[in-house]
């Protein structure tokens, strides 16, 4: 005997297919905002909206550059101190200054004076102090006797002073670091404070000036090259442990814009324009005795 089933009604697919529909469509809507994509209006055929977003790129770029030119100006400005008012000049005035600091511990201020006689030249070393740091004896810089070497000066308010940027290198080490930057920071604050204006320069920008930048050179080279700029000082940059004078020297001579040529080095005398040669104190005060 044959049994005849009957076959399902067509509204059951129907049924599941309307139901996964229902569920694509929650999960996919048809008109999201990823959808855009395939709509005629948001196709760019011409190109402008990458235009616009590299112009915008650019724009950004330009005012990230101006807003960092005008931080570092204002940096820089509130390193200055305004020079008085020509009422209050004085003698001192005829007289140009120059300031070069080696902010190290082991560094030195140089000091060149100007005038229509000549130039002189001084060299101090950082004055420091010693303290025990757990079980080892360091020096630091010693404030209060930096403020009283700068009074000494009885300089203008105003006189620049070029110091020597720090900048740590990997294999200085943490002490290093903190030494460098606790030199550089009591250097530039006490300055200030003093009336100086202070103008950080790299060791990089001052030494390519002078043509010592490079690893063939060492600070044996700086002590050469002082020498050469200020021979009367040359028994002062003898030893090696002396090249924090030398480089306060170079340092200095930099910002007053004094030029010398490494194949000048090993010369007795260094060739500077006559506008800029400088005499030692020593040196004016012979040439006034004979």
């Amino acid at each position: 005997m044959v049994q005849i089933i009957p076959t399902q009604t067509l509204s059951s697919p129907t049924f599941i297919i309307n139901k996964i529909s229902a569920t694509i469509s929650t999960k996919i809507p048809i008109f999201s905002s990823k959808s855009r994509l395939f709509s005629d209006s948001s196709v760019d055929l011409n190109g402008t909206g990458n235009r616009r977003d590299r112009v915008l790129r650019v724009s950004s770029k330009v005012k990230d550059k101006v807003s960092s030119a005008e931080l570092k100006e204002k940096w820089l400005t509130s390193l200055s101190t305004p020079l008085h008012d020509e009422s209050e000049c004085n003698d001192k005035r005829l007289v140009e200054w120059m300031i070069g600091v080696d902010p190290d511990v082991s560094g030195a201020l140089a000091l060149l004076r100007s005038d229509d006689f000549g130039c002189s030249a001084q060299v101090f070393d950082s004055p420091h102090v010693r303290l025990l740091v757990g079980k080892t004896m360091r020096r630091r810089l010693d404030t209060r006797s930096i403020v009283q070497l700068l009074r000494s000066f009885d300089a203008p308010p105003g006189t620049t002073a070029y110091i020597e940027q720090s900048t740590p290198f990997p294999t200085d080490g943490k002490q290093g670091w903190w030494s460098g930057g606790f030199g550089y920071g009591i250097w530039t604050g006490v300055l200030v404070a003093s009336g100086f204006s202070v103008v950080p320069v790299s060791s990089l920008m001052w030494k390519n000036h002078f043509e010592l930048a490079g690893s063939r050179l060492s600070k044996d080279d700086s002590r050469k090259a002082a020498s050469t700029l200020f021979p009367s000082l040359s028994s002062q940059l003898t030893r090696k442990k002396d090249h924090g004078r030398a480089e306060a020297l170079l340092i200095a001579a930099y910002g007053k814009g004094l030029v010398l040529k490494s194949e000048e080095l090993f010369k007795p005398e260094a060739l500077l324009p006559k506008s800029e040669e400088c005499l030692l104190e020593s040196d004016a005060i012979l040439m006034k005795a004979g």
